[in-house]
């Protein structure tokens, strides 16, 4: 499309990606595999003086059309938002175990080819730079702990454990040693430079571990949440709109409270009389809700997404491209993340879709709470919002196809496994529970992440701890009431709250914006409301931060 905002958007994502090369190669832009991103101080600067020149430049265009009005908003809230984390030195303590600085780093090697001796000559060239990005990382939060702009302790202190495991230790081989062996059945694959590379890049995990143990965590942030100033801009980012932390939270405990009859009544159709824990665990340990080891699982999880594929295409819910309609499901390298997650195509569509499930050294499945969670990271979730991003080329610019607002994107997701659940997708009573756990486990995010983050106390009326202040420990119980996951998911959903503030409270609160404009659209076309022709325009529209997605779909 001959547009200066979309010619703009493009030469910010090709400068991004010589700036970025972890972000390159998630995007399949080739001839950066080889390097590591810089995390050090010049590696942020250099980021930020490319933000600040882009809308700069983004000012001076004209954007008359509707493209090219969307277009500048979708790259103008993102520019901005990016300015305000920067100056709030956010870079500076981005300490988490998801989606910090540690974690971006390992997974980018998730996402790399393997197929031949060259390909695995370039990861070992890219894991010989290691080093150096991890030693950036360090200079980064050095120049925090000079500021007073830290990262709380108890963050610092799991992403150090999580370093350790990825380390390895004299009996079991860490992350980039494993990952090194895997080349030895490629003929020519160059073995001596993969092993050396993979020693020294543990050594760095191992070094980082030790910095943050024994010389960041005595400075770190000794409390457990952000406070309210930090968690409004956090909301601002994941959200895309304000968010009030009061309204939230009220509307939080309401929708617990609802879920949770919810449950109860589901559960009694699977075994009446018995209280939820009872069912839960019926379900956990019954071989016949369950799946033995991580192959049949990998393709029992396939399965169950190409027939949710071919379900909504045959049945013409959604006009999917063809080129989109192949997702893969794999097995996730253990010491990761604790849940599954997705993995976008690239551009050229070469690499599709992919849905990770982190088995953690377990050989048995309990599969009742997993179809909702295929259908959320799979389709119609994420891969159907984000895979139809990707193609639609004429009417996204490249940034635009690139976005992410987890309030947009993530509560599309959890709409879209309530989508599947109005299909009959979850008919059987312990797959509905599955999903209403799902709901209510999202629900119970926005309380505690809330309540933790911002302060709040458990209302006077609640007979659970009524009048008391929300810590690490009344959060994991609350929590694990309304989960489906075992007690270490649960334990490390605390962590991943305290170290990711606001991400968490924007499945339910996003999804509760799709659902108001739902709702809205139906109310303004009555009986000529087109549920499917409502979903094709609101995915035209890419990810966007909601108080403009909730401008454009006035449209509608």
């Amino acid at each position: 499309m001959d547009s200066p905002v979309f010619a703009l958007s493009d030469q910010y994502i090709e400068r991004l990606a010589e700036l970025d090369p972890g972000f390159a190669t998630s995007l399949g832009i080739p001839g950066r595999d080889h390097l590591m991103t810089d995390f050090s101080p010049a590696g942020h600067e250099a980021q930020e003086t490319l933000n600040r020149q882009t809308l700069a430049a983004l000012s001076s265009l004209d954007q008359s059309s509707d493209v090219d009005r969307l277009a500048a908003g979708v790259l103008r809230n993102s520019l901005e938002m990016a300015e305000r984390e920067f100056a709030a030195g956010e870079h500076l303590r981005a300490i988490r175990v998801l989606a910090g600085q540690v974690d971006y780093a390992r997974a980018v090697f998730d996402l790399m080819p393997t197929d031949n001796a060259e390909q695995w000559g370039v990861i070992a060239e890219r894991m010989s730079n290691v080093p150096q990005a991890f030693a950036g990382m360090r200079e980064s939060w050095r120049l925090g702990i000079q500021r007073n702009i830290v990262a709380p302790r108890r963050q610092v202190l799991a992403v150090a454990e999580m370093l350790d495991g990825w380390a390895g230790t004299e009996s079991a081989a860490g992350f980039f040693s494993s990952l090194a062996e895997q080349a030895t059945t490629i003929p020519g694959a160059p073995m001596n430079a993969l092993r050396e590379a993979a020693v020294r890049a543990s050594e760095a995990l191992a070094s980082t571990a030790e910095f943050l143990r024994n010389e960041y965590a005595p400075v770190a942030d000794p409390r457990n949440g952000v406070g309210e100033e930090r968690h409004a801009l956090a909301r601002q980012r994941y959200m895309g709109m304000h968010v009030d932390a009061d309204d939230a939270y009220a509307w939080g405990l309401e929708e617990v409270r609802r879920l949770d009859d919810e449950l109860r009544k589901c559960a009694g159709r699977i075994k009446p009389g018995a209280t939820l824990d009872e069912v839960r665990n019926h379900l956990d340990t019954s071989s016949e809700h369950s799946i033995e080891g991580e192959e049949n699982l990998r393709k029992w999880l396939q399965d169950l997404m190409d027939q949710a594929m071919e379900f909504l295409v045959s049945n013409g819910h959604f006009a999917i491209p063809e080129s989109i309609r192949t997702i893969e499901a794999k097995i996730s390298p253990p010491g990761g993340a604790a849940a599954q997650y997705y993995m976008p195509p690239s551009e050229d569509l070469k690499r599709p879709g992919s849905t990770w499930y982190p088995a953690n050294g377990r050989s048995r499945f309990p599969l009742w709470s997993e179809p909702t969670t295929a259908y959320h990271e799979g389709v119609p979730g994420h891969h159907l919002q984000i895979g139809m991003a990707v193609v639609n080329r004429e009417k996204l610019s490249r940034f635009q196809r690139n976005e992410f607002v987890s309030g947009h994107g993530e509560g599309w997701a959890l709409y879209a496994e309530r989508l599947m659940d109005e299909f009959g997708f979850l008919e059987r009573p312990e797959y509905r529970l599955g999903y209403l756990y799902a709901q209510a486990f999202r629900a119970a995010r926005v309380v505690v992440d809330i309540g933790m983050h911002c302060e709040k106390v458990i209302p006077k009326d609640w007979s659970w701890h009524p009048g008391e202040s929300w810590t690490p420990e009344l959060a994991f119980e609350f929590l694990s009431a309304r989960s489906s996951s075992d007690e270490a998911f649960n334990r490390s959903e605390i962590d991943r709250y305290l170290g990711w503030p606001a991400q968490a409270i924007s499945y339910k609160l996003g999804e509760r914006v799709w659902l108001q404009l739902r709702d809205e659209a139906k109310a303004r076309h009555g009986a000529a409301f087109d549920l499917r022709a409502w979903h094709t325009y609101a995915l035209d529209l890419g990810n966007l931060g909601l108080d403009l997605f909730k401008r454009e779909m006035a449209r509608f």
